[in-house]
């Protein structure tokens, strides 16, 4: 039950620390996505692993947990302490962060129409193409000899009736059959 709230947690803030960026900006730092995708694996890996962390191991993950949230809002307080006066104000007001929200709905909606426009374009090649690089071209149809009892691929030439096919019983008959064929060949 802790392992799963806490991995919940963990996956909201690592989106978080993801979307600082886009909601804002001057809070963010280059390295921020790495950090988030990383307290995102956290998270995954708690929300998956719940049942198996008992005891001592839930033990360390609550305090391995208390320490990066520690550890994070220093970092928070020590940005928010580096911006201007004014950068703090605007980034209190209200209509900065529904700017920011819209412009976050707007790339959303867009990745979403490129995604989709993707998919159907992959969707349609494979439906137009579908099976047709596997195939040889040849057509398997039915010989016009009453005694050929196997079908022929097209183009190739058909087995003739009158030779039987020989039936070996060891070695030295194979040996003959290959020199017979080596000597009607050349």
């Amino acid at each position: 039950m802790v392992a799963s709230l806490s991995g919940t947690l963990a996956l909201v803030v690592g989106l978080a620390v993801l979307l600082l960026p886009l909601l804002a900006s001057e809070l963010s730092r280059p390295r921020d996505a790495m950090w988030g995708a990383v307290v995102l694996l956290l998270g995954l890996t708690l929300v998956t692993s719940a049942d198996r962390l008992t005891g001592s191991p839930m033990l360390a993950v609550l305090c391995g947990g208390l320490l990066i949230g520690r550890l994070g809002l220093e970092v928070l307080q020590l940005r928010w302490r580096a911006l201007t006066s004014e950068e703090q104000q605007r980034l209190l007001s209200l209509e900065r962060w529904q700017t920011s929200l819209s412009e976050l709905m707007v790339s959303v909606a867009r990745g979403v129409a490129v995604v989709s426009a993707a998919s159907g374009t992959v969707l349609a090649a494979l439906q137009r193409g579908g099976g047709s690089k596997g195939s040889s071209g040849k057509r398997w149809v039915r010989s016009d000899a009453a005694e050929s009892k196997y079908p022929q691929v097209s183009g190739e030439p058909a087995p003739k009736p009158s030779e039987p096919t020989p039936v070996v019983h060891s070695f030295a008959e194979i040996d003959q059959l290959l020199q017979s064929a080596v000597s009607q060949a050349g």
